[in-house]
């Protein structure tokens, strides 16, 4: 069965801020609507190695994406390419890096910021290449995109958690805020998208630490949040013995969302309604 998705991949998001501080995803799960996992991000807990990743399903030492200067093209097959050859509408609102790994490399701020190819694998997108670029103006490339060319697959992707991270650390007042945002971003908009029947995954690359960054192995840089919205999840409470979906399984969750058939992605089918 074919869905509508929508991934949220809220850059540099701690799994622990992200279970304190966003009150109204928290909210969908008191109220039966989404589920939280705890996800471990792959090594080095680096952005562009984990972008690839999440969207290729390829630890950071099989893709050769090790770290954030490796600027090319991906050499696999990812959500954006999969969907594009079976025919579905492809989009992002996100970090220039993301255009860089699955449209053109490098990246040309006049040629590429907005755009619109049905021959490349983001067929339209909103790219930004300031990492204070507001997450509000963010969220609103997004819904553009969304309402104007209709995607079965819509990636939007905020940078400013991970900008406040860098500058004042994991502890810190301003970074528990810069996700209390987020989460009032995301508030205007989820409840319209599931109405509108939207299968909808939040979640993040790596976390934080307290010395302004990340890359390592500490719990506070790889435990991510996985918030799953959407009437095609289980919604299975953690308890219930289920084991915590990897991070390299996404791409393949997004694909069996989208009703992509005979991919060779790893999924965490357990997720899905039906599954048992």
């Amino acid at each position: 069965m074919r869905n509508k998705v929508i991934l949220v991949v809220l850059d540099g998001l701690n799994y622990q801020v992200a279970h304190d501080c966003m009150g109204y995803l928290n909210g969908l799960i008191e109220t039966h609507q989404a589920t939280l996992y705890k996800v471990q991000a792959q090594l080095p807990s680096m952005s562009r190695p984990l972008y690839e990743c999440i969207l290729t399903g390829k630890r950071p030492v099989e893709s050769g994406i090790v770290n954030n200067e490796v600027v090319r093209l991906s050499y696999h097959s990812s959500v954006f390419s999969l969907a594009k050859d079976a025919g579905l509408i492809t989009a992002a609102a996100a970090y220039h890096w993301m255009s860089e790994l699955y449209n053109r490399a490098p990246y040309d701020a006049i040629r590429d910021r907005v755009t619109n190819d049905e021959t490349l694998n983001i067929q339209h997108g909103c790219f930004y290449h300031s990492d204070h670029y507001p997450d509000e103006h963010l969220f609103l490339d997004a819904e553009y995109l969304r309402r104007q060319y209709n995607p079965n697959f819509l990636l939007i992707h905020p940078m400013n958690i991970d900008d406040t991270g860098h500058k004042f650390g994991l502890d810190s007042s301003q970074y528990r805020n810069s996700a209390r945002y987020a989460d009032i971003y995301l508030s205007r908009f989820v409840p319209e998208w599931i109405d509108q029947g939207y299968q909808i995954i939040v979640t993040s690359d790596h976390g934080m630490n307290n010395d302004r960054s990340h890359g390592g192995v500490l719990a506070e840089e790889r435990e991510v949040p996985m918030f799953v919205i959407g009437s095609q999840f289980a919604h299975r409470h953690v308890v219930e013995n289920i084991e915590p979906p990897k991070q390299t399984e996404i791409c393949g969750l997004v694909c069996d969302l989208l009703g992509i058939e005979h991919h060779d992605k790893a999924s965490c089918k357990m997720l899905l309604a039906g599954s048992k």
